[in-house]
């Protein structure tokens, strides 16, 4: 053999060894960096490599580190040989999400007002994911100040569905949930506010957890719209992400006080006998036929487990007025100062929101402050006799990713640019938390999500359910990129 057919064998075997790798789950790649099986080094290089291979496809990955990645591995790698481990993700590699300050690394949140924007401090959940050992390669695509959910920006374009490249990701965590389903990375965090966690988790076949407000604290005011969560492939990784971003923080007031290592534990549970409201009525609002079929056929699925299905839904009345008004006063406190300066700057969405913002009235924020007060009652009640409520993600298949948003869904006309999210924007009023887990594929082979809501700060809950839905349904065919 010559030596450069022992290079390119070499060669060949590493790469082979890496595309392995990154088929690994999150929580086996952990075990085996913490018994020294794999060094921070190698995982982080067998994901680059994918990234390489993978994301001129699809452009999940936006901004690349790859020199200061390959330097905290290398210190991981450092503290490892000494027997210290740095958290819970140690050597794990990962992607931030667009719309999350990271010290060092580019933040441009989708907007050409901060195309060169790089952050002095970390956000708060960013801060925790790196205390707990991972390793920051990049970010992920966002749309425009996470305005909608279709991943596209004039910063960087359009994100593309791995499942069919003529399609959207979903958004606003678009590009988090494409590096996942297509192998670039283990983990990844976004954020959500109208379903940006759940809505792309769907399209991408991965699962994305928006946790109860406060669960992870991002957010120095009352405002328990938004919220930073986890994505992964699987229900079971994502709670390992979770237990590191999850915990009080004395400077966010919503923060709630259970700390993180609680998501640590195993999530085994039997879910026989468990009370299931079942969405038969889909909460009045239109859904495409082959989400409405899917859907449909998880009740089986329910029964085999031992579950007690039961057609009902919570009375979310109001919920698209509170929403949209509470939407718009955020936006306006976020962003009014960028229209008054760069109008002709910004995506003609984020505009339609502070405009909206500004004409609230007093009385139009009380109103509905006082119907979500009254619609927390109500969904509290109906969760005294359920332990959970289960509807579809979204109301629609991805659909092209050169259109900006739904306006038609089975002959219904949409009046807003958001109004094809109200299954998860609803849910978003009802400060519960949701997850979305894959429950099959449309005919064209597009994926289809479950969402599972549970009871007010049952976080927990949610995720030994949907890890019993997951175990029992199993995985979904993964693209074939």
């Amino acid at each position: 053999m010559t030596r450069r057919e022992a290079l390119l064998l070499a060669s060949t075997a590493a790469f082979a060894k890496g595309e392995e790798l990154c088929q690994l789950s999150a929580l086996d790649l952990a075990q085996k960096l913490r018994r020294k099986q794999l060094s921070a080094r190698e995982v982080l290089d067998a994901h680059l490599r994918q990234i390489a291979a993978v994301n001129p496809k699809v452009n999940a990955i936006i901004t690349l580190v790859a020199d200061q990645a390959q330097q905290a591995a290398k210190l991981a790698d450092e503290s490892a040989a000494k027997g210290k481990f740095l958290g819970p993700l140690h050597g794990l590699p990962i992607a931030h999400k667009d719309l999350a300050q990271t010290k060092g690394i580019r933040t441009t949140f989708g907007s050409p007002l901060f195309k060169d924007n790089i952050p002095t401090v970390n956000d708060l959940v960013i801060d925790r994911i790196q205390r707990a050992g991972a390793i920051s390669l990049g970010k992920t695509n966002t749309p425009e100040f996470g305005a909608g959910s279709q991943t596209f920006n004039p910063v960087f374009g359009a994100t593309k569905n791995p499942y069919d490249l003529t399609k959207t990701c979903g958004g606003s965590s678009g590009g988090a949930a494409v590096a996942l389903a297509t192998r670039m990375l283990p983990i990844a965090d976004g954020s959500d506010m109208g379903g940006s966690l759940r809505n792309p988790a769907a399209f991408c076949g991965i699962v994305g957890f928006r946790p109860s407000p406060g669960r992870v604290p991002s957010s120095p005011n009352w405002n328990p719209l938004s919220t930073s969560g986890p994505m992964a492939r699987s229900v079971a990784d994502l709670a390992l992400l979770l237990s590191a971003i999850a915990g009080p923080d004395p400077r966010y007031p919503l923060s709630l006080p259970e700390p993180g290592a609680r998501f640590a534990q195993p999530l085994t549970r039997n879910p026989k006998g468990l009370k299931i409201a079942f969405a038969a009525n889909l909460l009045g609002l239109p859904f495409h036929r082959d989400i409405k079929s899917i859907f449909e056929s998880q009740r089986q699925l329910l029964t085999q487990l031992g579950c007690q299905v039961t057609d009902a839904e919570p009375d979310l009345a109001n919920a698209d007025e509170i929403f949209k008004t509470l939407r718009a006063q955020s936006f306006f406190q976020g962003h009014a100062d960028k229209v008054a300066k760069h109008r002709d700057q910004l995506k003609a969405t984020v505009i339609e929101e502070v405009e909206r913002g500004a004409r609230l009235t007093p009385a139009d924020i009380a109103k509905a402050e006082s119907a979500r007060a009254a619609l927390h009652l109500r969904v509290g009640e109906f969760f005294s006799k359920y332990d959970y409520f289960l509807l579809p993600t979204t109301q629609v298949p991805a659909f092209d990713v050169t259109q900006p948003f739904i306006t038609e869904i089975e002959g219904v006309k949409m009046n807003t640019y958001i109004d094809w999210m109200k299954s998860c924007y609803f849910i978003t009023v009802t400060a519960c938390p949701a997850i979305s887990v894959p429950c099959g594929l449309t005919p064209a082979g597009l994926p289809v999500g479950l969402q599972i809501v549970g009871r007010p700060q049952d976080d927990w809950g949610v995720l030994q359910f949907a890890h019993a839905f997951e175990q029992a349904r199993g995985a979904l065919r993964p693209p074939a990129l």
